[in-house]
C-alpha cells in the first residue's frame, strides 16, 4: 500500500478561504492567509515581519477612531489569559495602495497557540469583513478568490515540498508550526482520496462534526453527509474522474453536514484538487454557518421593523395634512346629509336622493384615504410580485401631496407606458415614493417655482423611477454622505429616510441615486425589475 505524503501545510494555511494573519507574542506579523491580503489589499513580502499596528494604523482622517485601541487590549487579554478573545464589531479602515484609507468592519476573533509549556508562541487573528452586512446588503461569497486560486497555488505544492525537503529540520519545525496553526483555524478541513476516503480530519472538523480523527480516517466522507447526498457522493467522484466536469471543486458552495449524532447543518464547503505521485486527493475547507444564518434572519427581522416604524413615523409628521384631508369629505357628508333631511321634509324626495349620492361618493373618498394609510403602515412580510407601477405612484403621491396644492406645488406626470409593471413589493417601494416626494415638497417650501414630476423609463429589464424638484438643490457638504445613516439637512430630521429607501432598492436589485436638475434643484433616480 502507497504511504501518503503528508501535505504541504503551509501552502495549505496561505491558501485558506478564511481570512487569518498570525502573531508572535511581540505582535510582529509572522505570516497571514491569501484571504486576509487580499481583504487589507497587502502584500505578505509587505507585511511579514513588520509590527501589526505600523502596517494598520487608524484611520488619521478620523482622531476618534478605536480600531487599533480596541484591537491592541483583546490581543494583550490572550497574551495574559492564554484564552481566545471575540471582540465585538469593529470599525477599522483599510489604507488603499495609494495611501486613502477605505471605510471597512470587522468581527475579529483572536486565539493563542501554545508549547507543551502553556507559553503563547503563536496569536491567530481571525476577521471576517462585515461591511455590506451592516449596511443592509445580503453577503456576497467572501471566498470567492481563493477558490479561483487554488489550482495556481496547487501546481506549487510539489515545488515547494522539494524546496522544502532539503532541510530536514527546518521542513519538521515549518510543518509542525503550521500543523499547531491549522488545528487551532476556525475552519474544519478534511482531506480525501480519489475514492473519498477520508486522509486527514483536523481538530476544528472533530468539534464540528462530533467524530474523532481516528473514528473517520480510513472511511468514505460521505458519512458526513444526510441522504440523498450520502449515496450519490460515489457516483459524484466517479463522474468528475470520468468527465473532469467540475461542479464544486474550485468552485465552492452551500451545502448539508451531518453530525455524528444525526443532526443536519447548513455549511460552506471550498474545495481543492492536487495530484500527487499520478493520484488525485481533495482538501475540503468546511464552515458551519448556523449562526450566521440565524444572524441575518434576526437582521432581517430588524429591517422590517425599522421599515414599519419608519413608515409609522411618516404617518406622524403628516398628521396634520391628513386630518384636513378627511375633514374635506366629513363636512361634506354633514352638509349633504342636512340638506337633504330639509328636502325630504319639503317632500322633495328626487332632489334628496340626488343629495344621499352624494353622501356616498364622499364616504367612498374618505374610505379610500383609510385604506392608503392602512395600507401604507402594515407592517406584512416582504412579499414580491407583479404590480401596476402607476398604480402605486398614483397611491404614494396622494399620500405624500397631501397639503402640498395649499403650498402652490404643482405635480405632473410622466409614465412611459413600457413600464406599466415592476416586480416588487408594493409597500415598500410606496414608502420609498412616499419620502421621496416629500422631500421634494419640502425642500421647494421657498422656491419662486415649485413643480415636482414623477416619471419611470423602462430601461431593459429594469424600470428607471424618478422625482424631479425645483428646490434649492443639496449642499455640497451634505451630497457625499446623502445615503448615509443619520445624515440630515433638515433642523428635526433623523437621517434614516434615504438610508432605509436605499437599502429597500438594493433589496430589489436596484440603486438609488441623486443628481442636480437641470433646471435647478434635485433629481433623485432609482431602479426596480421588471416582471420576469
Amino acid at each position: 500500500m502507497n504511504q501518503v505524503k503528508e501535505p504541504d501545510f503551509r501552502a495549505l494555511f496561505e491558501a485558506a478561504p478564511g481570512l487569518y494573519l498570525v502573531l508572535d507574542p511581540d505582535l510582529t506579523i509572522v505570516g497571514a492567509s491569501d484571504g486576509y491580503l487580499r481583504a487589507t489589499m497587502t502584500t505578505r513580502d509587505a507585511i511579514v515581519g513588520q509590527p501589526l499596528f505600523e502596517v494598520f494604523p487608524d484611520n488619521p482622517e478620523e482622531p476618534d477612531a478605536t480600531g487599533s485601541t480596541n484591537l491592541g487590549a483583546s490581543l494583550q487579554r490572550v497574551l495574559r489569559f492564554r484564552q481566545p478573545d471575540a471582540m465585538a464589531v469593529q470599525k477599522y479602515d483599510v489604507r488603499r495602495p495609494d495611501g486613502s484609507f477605505e471605510e471597512r468592519y470587522w468581527s475579529p476573533l483572536n486565539t493563542p497557540v501554545t508549547d507543551a509549556n502553556g507559553a503563547v508562541r503563536w496569536i491567530i487573528h481571525r476577521v471576517e469583513d462585515v461591511t455590506d452586512v451592516l449596511r443592509l446588503r445580503q453577503e456576497g461569497g467572501a471566498r470567492d478568490a481563493f477558490i479561483l486560486e487554488q489550482q495556481r497555488i496547487i501546481d506549487q505544492l510539489k515545488t515547494a515540498n522539494e524546496a522544502l525537503a532539503a532541510n530536514d529540520d527546518a521542513l519538521r519545525t515549518s510543518e509542525a508550526r503550521l500543523l499547531s496553526i491549522l488545528t487551532t483555524i476556525p475552519d474544519a478541513m478534511v482531506m480525501i482520496d480519489d475514492a473519498g476516503v477520508m486522509l486527514s480530519f483536523s481538530t476544528t472538523a472533530e468539534r464540528l462534526f462530533g467524530y474523532t480523527a481516528q473514528e473517520v480516517i480510513g472511511r468514505n466522507v460521505s458519512m458526513l453527509m444526510p441522504e440523498p447526498y450520502r449515496s450519490e457522493h460515489d457516483n459524484y467522484l466517479t463522474r468528475y474522474m470520468r468527465t473532469n466536469e467540475r461542479r464544486i471543486i474550485g468552485i465552492g458552495r452551500v451545502v448539508l453536514g451531518q453530525r455524528r449524532d444525526g443532526g443536519t447543518f447548513p455549511m460552506e464547503l471550498a474545495v481543492g484538487e492536487v495530484i500527487i505521485e499520478g493520484r488525485h486527493q481533495f482538501t475540503g475547507f468546511v464552515r458551519d454557518l448556523t449562526e450566521r444564518q440565524e444572524s441575518e434572519r434576526r437582521l432581517h427581522e430588524a429591517q422590517a421593523e425599522l421599515l414599519h416604524i419608519s413608515r409609522l413615523s411618516e404617518m406622524g409628521q403628516m398628521a396634520s395634512a391628513l386630518a384636513h384631508e378627511l375633514n374635506q369629505p366629513l363636512a361634506a357628508i354633514n352638509n349633504y346629509l342636512s340638506g337633504a333631511e330639509r328636502l325630504m321634509k319639503r317632500g322633495e324626495l328626487e332632489r334628496a336622493t340626488d343629495a344621499f349620492g352624494k353622501v356616498i361618493e364622499q364616504v367612498d373618498r374618505a374610505a379610500q384615504i383609510i385604506r392608503r394609510l392602512r395600507e401604507f403602515v402594515s407592517k406584512g412580510d416582504a412579499d414580491r410580485r407583479v404590480e401596476s407601477l402607476p398604480k402605486i405612484i398614483d397611491e404614494a403621491s396622494a399620500l405624500a401631496l397631501v397639503g402640498a396644492r395649499s403650498q402652490g406645488v404643482k405635480a405632473e406626470f410622466a409614465l412611459d407606458p413600457a413600464a406599466e409593471t415592476a416586480f416588487v413589493d408594493k409597500i415598500q417601494v410606496q414608502q420609498v415614493l412616499v419620502n421621496l416626494v416629500r422631500n421634494a415638497v419640502e425642500a421647494m417650501n421657498a422656491a419662486p417655482v415649485r413643480k415636482l414630476l414623477v416619471g419611470t423609463t423602462r430601461i431593459g429589464e429594469m424600470i428607471e423611477v424618478r422625482v424631479a424638484d425645483t428646490g434649492p438643490g443639496i449642499a455640497p457638504h451634505i451630497k457625499a454622505r446623502l445615503f448615509e445613516p443619520f445624515v440630515t439637512s433638515k433642523a428635526t430630521g433623523m437621517g434614516v429616510g434615504l438610508s432605509i429607501c436605499r437599502s429597500i432598492i438594493e433589496s430589489h436589485g436596484g440603486r438609488l441615486w441623486a443628481e442636480d436638475n437641470a433646471g435647478g434643484g434635485t433629481v433623485f433616480r432609482f431602479t426596480v425589475p421588471a416582471p420576469p
